[in-house]
């Protein structure tokens, strides 16, 4: 378990470990640190075994050490029993940070001694440099389980009483879709949830698919249309042909198209979604002719472009046509 986070002793040894790694170090010296990518594998590795949501083990109930999860954004941000573990822009004085940076037989140090892997030198170096950055989870979100409602999945800067305001307004007057409505997607791979209890919206995600998805996998989004409000096809085999039909999704606010083959051609389907507030294209095809058609999207308050084909150039000028939105693209 986490605690005691905020010896005098352990936030020494951590301004101590600061000193050691230098920028100069980083090895993702020059380019923003990716959480998914960089940081969520050894926290998965090392921490989450301890820090995930509740579940059975040989007929007993296992909870998270500390009150602490670290399997979600929105756990994450939370923190644990004893308070934030995260001040973004200050690794310093990071609980999460200054855990792992005491000595190997503290009675403190995260993971304990035996119990998992230690983080080595250079996940150390990440972890401070991702919470020195902002502590920024990109498009990850993580475990939806035992979410708060109060609090939004990703951990992102949208205010959660915004984006709850914007799912209460879709919500209005929809009726409930039925299971049986569901069937066509969930053949397909599709996993599909209520957005929340006793809410008609849904969210619809193919990414942990068993089978290939194609377009062809979309073919049962129409019976869902009006009622689907987030949807994830990162990593799937979708192309461009595929966001015709979910340029149709008049309730969509959130949509993860990432490592997909889509580009500009499938960019340009989407700028009639007037309810989206977050858009994923990180490590696709997308360019800065796919910057203009979604700078028609003044709803955008999230947009993810790392590594996709845009420019400096194209992402200023997105910024311009909206100036609410945050952008990430390297």
């Amino acid at each position: 378990m986490i605690n005691s986070f905020y010896k005098p002793i352990s936030f020494l040894l951590c301004l101590l470990g600061s000193l050691l790694f230098s920028p100069a170090e980083s090895p993702a010296q020059g380019r923003k640190v990716n959480f998914e990518k960089q940081i969520w594998p050894f926290l998965k590795n090392s921490c989450v075994d301890c820090h995930r949501a509740s579940y059975k083990k040989d007929g007993k109930l296992k909870k998270p050490k500390g009150g602490l999860r670290l399997d979600a954004a929105w756990a994450i941000t939370l923190g644990s029993e004893d308070g934030a573990i995260i001040d973004a822009g200050k690794a310093g004085e990071s609980a999460i940070y200054t855990s792992v940076m005491l000595p190997a037989d503290d009675d403190d140090v995260m993971p304990p001694e035996g119990k998992a892997d230690a983080l080595t030198e250079e996940q150390k170096v990440l972890l401070k440099q991702w919470i020195d950055e902002g502590a920024d989870f990109g498009g990850w979100a993580g475990s939806l389980e035992g979410k708060p409602k109060e609090l939004s999945n990703s951990g992102g800067k949208i205010p959660v009483s915004e984006i709850q305001e914007v799912y209460k307004k879709l919500a209005a007057g929809l009726k409930p879709t039925s299971e049986q409505q569901w069937n066509a997607i969930v053949e397909k791979g599709g996993r599909v949830m209520p957005l929340a209890e006793q809410s008609p919206l849904l969210a619809v995600d193919f990414r942990h698919s068993e089978q290939e998805v194609t377009d062809d996998s979309l073919a049962g989004l129409s019976a869902l249309g009006n009622h689907l409000a987030l949807l994830d096809l990162s990593q799937t085999g979708i192309t461009d042909s595929a966001l015709g039909s979910i340029g149709k999704l008049e309730r969509l606010v959130r949509l993860d198209l990432h490592e997909t083959q889509v580009g500009d051609a499938g960019v340009a389907h989407l700028a009639t979604l007037k309810n989206i507030r977050y858009i994923n294209l990180y490590s696709t095809q997308v360019s800065d002719k796919g910057l203009q058609q979604l700078g028609k999207l003044k709803s955008l308050r999230e947009v993810y472009l790392w590594h996709s084909k845009v420019t400096a150039k194209g992402v200023k000028q997105l910024q311009k046509k909206l100036p609410n939105a945050k952008i990430v693209w390297k």
